[in-house]
């Protein structure tokens, strides 16, 4: 059986991160188990944690990186470069720290644009590509994220992700839930990254991060202009059929761009589809990394 850190006072919790300092500022990770190398990048708003439940259906005979992208999670939000290209950069450089040479790029959202300018940048370090609902293919996307690129968007921030509002927000959340609603993935897991908004380094890098690939009219930056004809590395797309933050048709345009590619659609996931479902998530990737 693999091995990896956990909490010595909660020996079945969570997984313990470590940090490496690059470029003088601090990034967090997880690295756990051994045999090839699949490395989970999570969306903006994201953190580790939303790929922890994978670790133990795949470190027995893969071995597991988990990261805080710069910005988020516990890894350091410096003034800076919040690119697709930095960002990518960055996964590198961890990559050189841990001495693994060749990976299977996982990339969640933002992080399916990280992993695609990853293997446009180094392309002898991704062996497979795998990208769930992805940024970069389409100019759709969300309301939301389109006006955090609007002027004064900061001062907004500020105010809603206050510790007032935050309370009240959480007391609605408490009341409803004693009625019988239940959060669904996509909420909890926004919810959770909405939350991280409290303090103003991570409002800062939020912003950063967006406008460098968002515009007031969507998307801004779009991989297709790399994907004619085929990728010349094995390719899964996976997408939720209901998700409401980038539409599934991206994922179709997508299948006719790349061919060759693997299209899987989880009927009824929203745009977390490896928390939607994610048995049947590890299920796909465990065998497209056998096959592919």
């Amino acid at each position: 059986m693999a091995t990896h850190p956990v909490d010595p006072e909660d020996p079945h919790g969570p997984l313990v991160p470590r940090k490496v300092v690059l470029h003088s500022h601090e990034l967090s990770y997880v690295d756990s188990g051994s045999g090839p190398v699949v490395l989970f990048i999570h969306g903006i708003l994201g953190s580790q944690r939303q790929w922890e439940h994978l670790v133990d259906q795949m470190d027995d005979d893969h071995r597991v990186v988990l990261p805080d992208l710069f910005g988020h999670g516990e890894s350091a939000k410096p003034f800076g470069d919040y690119s697709l290209s930095a960002h990518a950069a960055a996964m590198r450089d961890l990559l050189d720290h841990l001495g693994i040479e060749r990976v299977t790029l996982v990339g969640h959202s933002l992080g399916g644009g990280i992993a695609m300018q990853f293997f446009y940048l180094f392309p002898e370090r991704v062996e497979r590509l795998v990208l769930v609902s992805s940024g970069g293919l389409g100019r759709e996307v969300n309301l939301v994220l389109r006006a955090a690129t609007l002027p004064g968007a900061a001062r907004v921030l500020s105010i809603a992700a206050s510790t007032p509002v935050l309370s009240q927000v959480e007391l609605l959340g408490r009341g409803a839930a004693k009625v019988g609603w239940k959060p669904g993935s996509d909420v909890d897991a926004v919810w959770r990254g909405f939350r991280s908004l409290g303090d103003r380094g991570s409002r800062r890098a939020f912003l950063a991060t967006t406008r460098a690939v968002i515009d007031v009219g969507g998307q801004s930056i779009s991989a297709h202009d790399h994907l004619e004809g085929a990728l010349p590395i094995p390719t899964l797309i996976v997408w939720g059929s209901k998700d409401h933050m980038i539409p599934v048709a991206h994922a179709r345009s997508a299948q006719e761009a790349l061919p060759d590619c693997r299209v899987e659609i989880f009927d009824g996931a929203g745009h977390f589809p490896h928390l939607d479902d994610p048995e049947r998530f590890a299920r796909a990737l465990r065998d497209f990394i056998a096959t592919a």
